[in-house]
């Protein structure tokens, strides 16, 4: 088996394991792990020769771009504080505690590397955050504070690893320099994103093609990446400010391009997840070798550094929780807070390491400036992919069991009335315009009622309860003959492109009005 055909299994198995993982009830990104973990088990599958300094940058701007299109400003925005606990101080609590142990245990450790490994297993992977999240059915508060942290706290620990990797290679380290670093690295991650959202919002809105318009929003991830990079600064943070200007500056009316890149980004989600999770259990090699001969301390190595991470989250979590509902009670924030010690325990057990985690372990340095070896590199790269594992594996596997067992549900309640308040408000909107019209121009009394009632069905066919006992039975029936009415058009349409898409094939057919003429089909059958 060559390097090609693996990339194709991992995507084979991306693809497949969205609806065995339904089935089975396991999320795909550790079914894709364990299918990475078996495959680097063969003795014919090869190593894989991804350069580690290529694995962030390929990886990690589509993955987030994806996350961040499912938020808005306004959830960071309230979320902020929650936000900050997590994704900035409870990184540094981590970083710290980490390499204080892994300095205390492991023979000859440098502090400034022990602090690289703190910083590389402190961040649980967004990715793997929100895919598990999103299956279980969790309180929406739940699912955004854990895509929050998730989307930020690389970026603290990118720029923490950064700085203790060049202490060590060094060997000489500035508290106010690594500030200022980590200032810098926000200011101008934060006015990349902004000036590139800007110039990619006035570049779509030129763009009158939807395929043009989705193919440009899978170029901008990457050069919000890269360009914050070369800039030195947060590459994380340009993709994510990029991503919600673009989110918040989307024309309402641009209906295709909606629907064509919701599916695009669906699709690219899937495989990159995929191909990034599968990655993370091929890499199992690099541990497997890397401990030969020296199980039993390298695993009590990692056992430990496993426990500290897990450890420390709680511990940090429920006193963090506590302080949170109590300022929240009383100045009254309006934010997304766990809120109740069950819910503080599923987001306990939901912080899973994942790709960050591998791209910054395999991309430690092999040599110091002196041209000696960097110290124990080897024991830190298996000692993060035990964690990566242990994490990931372990509690990716029970957390939908956890959930079950503490009976943390979604408000459906809640999630009805909003929905209701939003049909209530569409239904409004619409009947606004319509009266803005009748006021300019001068419509028929029949066209103008039944434009009235075609105003109100927008409101009922989203929320069915809004209308009452009569006006139910009668929107019921109406459904009825509609759904009737599309069926019979749905096999007018299906017959008429058959019989478009079997001209193709006819001798002096040309092939790209035939597909014009299917094209339109298409969208007539969406409409």
């Amino acid at each position: 088996m060559d390097q090609l055909a693996l990339m194709l299994l991992l995507l084979l198995g991306a693809v497949v394991s969205v609806p065995v993982g339904d089935r089975l009830g396991v999320p795909a990104p550790v079914l894709m792990t364990l299918l990475g973990i078996v495959l680097a088990l063969l003795d014919f599958v090869p190593n894989v020769n991804i350069p580690p300094e290529l694995i962030l940058p390929a990886l990690l701007p589509p993955l987030l771009y994806a996350a961040a299109r499912r938020t808005s400003w306004r959830q960071f925005a309230v979320n902020k504080r929650p936000i900050f606990l997590l994704a900035v101080a409870l990184v540094f609590v981590t970083t710290v505690c980490v390499a204080v142990v892994a300095h205390a245990i492991v023979p000859g450790l440098p502090i400034a590397a022990a602090v690289a490994l703190g910083a590389l297993v402190a961040p649980p992977d967004p990715v793997a955050a929100t895919a598990v999240a999103g299956q279980l059915g969790l309180p929406r508060r739940l699912v955004s504070i854990l895509e929050g942290e998730g989307l930020f706290n690389d970026v603290t620990a990118i720029v923490l690893y950064h700085v203790a990797i060049a202490a060590a290679v060094s060997g000489t380290f500035s508290f106010p320099d690594a500030a200022l670093e980590l200032v810098l690295s926000a200011i101008v991650a934060l006015v990349v994103g902004l000036v590139l959202g800007w110039a990619a919002s006035k570049l779509l809105d030129l763009l009158d093609d939807a395929t043009l318009q989705v193919g440009l929003t899978l170029l901008v991830p990457y050069a919000a990446y890269v360009l914050a990079e070369e800039l030195h600064g947060s590459g994380v943070l340009a993709v994510l400010v990029t991503a919600l200007f673009l989110a918040e500056a989307r024309d309402p009316d641009d209906v295709l391009m909606r629907l064509a890149g919701h599916t695009f980004w669906e699709v690219v989600d899937t495989l990159v997840t995929g191909i990034a999770f599968g990655l993370i259990g091929l890499e199992l090699h690099q541990a497997i070798r890397t401990a030969s001969g020296r199980w039993d301390r390298m695993l009590v190595w990692a056992a430990a550094i496993v426990g500290v991470v897990v450890v420390v989250r709680l511990v940090y979590l429920l006193p963090a929780t506590w302080l949170t509902k109590r300022m929240h009670a009383l100045r009254d924030y309006d934010e997304d807070i766990p809120m109740s010690w069950r819910e503080t325990v599923v987001m306990w057990w939901a912080g899973m390491r994942g790709v960050a985690s591998v791209a910054l372990a395999l991309a430690i340095p092999l040599t110091m400036d002196d041209g000696s070896r960097f110290p124990d590199r080897d024991e830190i790269v298996f000692i993060a992919f035990g964690v990566i594992m242990a994490t990931l594996v372990l509690q990716g596997l029970t957390l939908p069991w956890l959930v079950r067992r503490l009976g943390v549900r979604a408000d459906t309640v809640k999630e009805k009335e909003f929905e209701r308040v939003l049909a209530i408000r569409a239904a409004k909107a619409a009947k606004r315009r319509l009266k803005e019209i009748e006021d300019v121009e001068e419509l028929p009394e029949e066209l103008s009622e039944q434009l009235l009632r075609r105003a109100s069905d927008i409101g009922v066919r989203i929320s069915p309860e809004l209308a009452d006992e009569e006006r139910r039975e009668a929107h019921q029936q109406r459904a009825k003959r509609l759904k009737r009415l599309r069926r019979i058009q749905g096999e007018m349409l299906s017959a008429a492109r058959h019989e478009v898409l079997a001209a193709r094939s006819e001798p002096g057919s040309d092939p790209e009005v035939v597909d014009r003429v299917l094209r339109h089909l298409d969208v007539r059958s969406l409409r």
